[in-house]
């Protein structure tokens, strides 16, 4: 990424210019499919050739000489040749004295017609990335579908042939079960829907909203769960009250950095108004998601049916979550790749297009890190919250301190920041990590990325939506079966998390491409000074965020 990243190679001579404005427009509507256009104030065109030269001079980067700005967007230009300096009242050199076609021999390794190596052909690049885990995503995925099927055919069953026992059991499952669990689902894809709306109009209340509504519902599901006097329900309503006690300290933990965090959501959500079919991606994975969800809870009456129901249980939850998490990140990609080609080209990209690539070529990055990314976010979590118990232990914190530093490496080779390179470029997730990883470190992001709640408030709509769903479907579910209360309230706040979780793709995927982007080209006119403001109280030691634990000097490799 960098200057590296450009489409256009500018020509030697003067009268070459027009062609080169030309093929690079040519190159990128091949690159981009359903590309409509160049922003007026992204990548405008010149009214004439002496102007357009004059402007490029005037606009070298100072850091890169070789990067030349056009109206808050970049070109990379191969250095001009010994003759290039000669004034226009000179007679032109002869072609036997310097030949036109010939660079010097210090250039003799860049050929002028041959872009450079991250061309904007890796733009749309063909490959298949990450094919072992997307050959194992399909492979679960067909089994999963097998199972479902096959335990949906022994709860038919179940009702048609078996004793008259197992025919009482399984209707009042039907009559019990089945309508709270699939009332949760129609709940939550509604709060889904909402929660997206309400986030793109209001996004700083709704931030504030968020922290303590999750705070509030979960309690209340606590609450509720505990009054109903019966050991399973009191175990799950001490969970509850529990998570909300923690997030209550967190809320008033990060309060310092909501400011912020309101400003990125504000200018990252701009750009979604320019594409108007951009949340299609999202509603169709909730689609997908809802009748994936309508078949699973059948599966699990079937289940109940069969031999060692707990693991089966156990099992189809795990892969609901995968699925669910695919879907998500799938809806992340194709965002992503519509944003991010926005800030990088000034392209208006076809939403349906990247939606393609990102259940294609992409596909093997989204199973991966909807793997990975969770797991390794958690344990990071962990890590950092075992340093902030500093003590006189030396062992102990050392072991601590240990801990952290091998999850901060870890990070480094996965991370969700990734996502937006495997949509902009089609790069694998452990080198998407890394390169954008290397992109913060260089523009000296990693204080403000590890201080960003984006994750910690997508997350918690996802909690305060299950909580929401546990609260009506176990008052619901205590009138008429008091027995199914603990379980049904474990699912119904499963499937409101999980349903919540895809819709808040769209804004996750937003801020996502602000950061990454803004840190592959800073000077872009679409930028505003949020994030350099922001770092410079950083750098001044004026600001008020509680740190984010990260590894102390004296535990670090010398």
């Amino acid at each position: 990424m960098g200057a590296t990243a450009e489409p256009a190679v500018e020509r030697e001579s003067e009268g070459g210019g027009r062609g080169a404005e030309k093929e690079e427009r040519e190159e990128l509507k091949d690159v981009e499919r359903g590309e409509v256009g160049f922003q007026g104030g992204v990548a405008g065109s010149h009214a004439n050739q002496t102007d357009f030269h004059a402007s490029m001079m005037q606009n070298l980067n100072p850091t890169n000489p070789l990067r030349i700005l056009i109206n808050g967007g970049t070109r990379v230009t191969t250095p001009a040749p010994a003759h290039a300096s000669i004034p226009r009242s000179a007679p032109p050199p002869s072609h036997a004295s310097v030949p036109r076609s010939t660079p010097p021999p210090s250039l003799a390794s860049v050929p002028r017609s041959t872009p450079t190596p991250q061309s904007i052909a890796s733009l749309n690049s063909r490959n298949y990335t990450n094919k072992i885990s997307l050959f194992l995503f399909l492979l679960h995925l067909v089994i999963a579908f097998g199972l479902v099927g096959f335990l949906v055919f022994k709860g038919v069953q179940g009702l048609i042939e078996a004793s008259e026992d197992i025919k009482r059991k399984e209707k009042a499952l039907l009559k019990h079960f089945v309508p709270q669990v699939e009332a949760a689902s129609f709940l939550s894809i509604t709060l889904a829907f909402a929660w997206q709306k309400a986030v793109r109009e209001w996004p700083q209340f709704m931030i504030h909203f968020i922290l303590w509504s999750t705070f509030g519902m979960s309690l209340s599901a606590g609450a509720l769960l505990l009054c109903f006097q019966t050991p399973p329900t009191d175990g799950v309503g001490v969970c509850f009250i529990a998570f909300a006690v923690g997030n209550g300290l967190y809320a008033c933990w990060v309060s310092q950095r909501t400011r912020f965090c309101c400003s990125i959501f504000l200018k990252s959500l701009e750009p979604v108004s320019k594409f108007r079919d951009i949340n299609r991606p999202t509603y169709a994975m909730l689609g997908a998601g809802f009748l994936w969800m309508s078949f699973w809870i059948l599966a699990v009456i079937g289940a109940l049916n069969f031999y060692f129901p707990p693991l089966i249980i156990i099992a189809m939850v795990l892969s609901l979550a995968w699925v669910t998490e695919v879907m998500r990140n799938v809806a992340n990609i194709t965002v992503s790749r519509v944003i991010a080609l926005y800030y990088l080209r000034g392209m208006q990209s076809s939403t349906q297009f990247c939606f393609q690539r990102a259940l294609t070529h992409n596909l093997g990055s989204a199973c991966l890190g909807s793997l990975f990314v969770p797991t390794i976010e958690a344990l990071r979590i962990v890590a950092r919250g075992l340093n902030l118990l500093e003590g006189e232990d030396e062992f102990m914190f050392s072991c601590a301190h240990c801990c952290l530093r091998v999850m901060d490496s870890i990070f480094r080779h996965g991370n969700g920041w990734a996502f937006v390179q495997i949509a902009a470029y089609g790069k694998g997730f452990v080198k998407a990590s890394q390169d954008t990883w290397k992109l913060f470190e260089e523009q000296e992001m990693e204080r403000i990325v590890d201080s960003d709640i984006t994750s910690s408030i997508c997350f918690l709509t996802g909690v305060c939506s299950g909580s929401i769903c546990v609260i009506v479907v176990a008052a619901w579910t205590f009138t008429v079966h008091k027995s199914f209360t603990a379980t049904i309230s474990l699912l119904a706040f499963l499937v409101g998390y999980l349903m919540t979780r895809i819709a808040m793709a769209l804004p996750h995927a937003c801020v996502s491409c602000y950061y990454v982007c803004y840190a592959e080209n800073p000077g872009n006119r679409l930028f505003d000074n949020t994030i350099k403001d922001h770092k410079n109280v950083l750098k001044s030691e004026q600001d008020v965020v509680v740190p984010t634990p990260r590894v102390p000097p004296r535990f670090r490799r010398a």
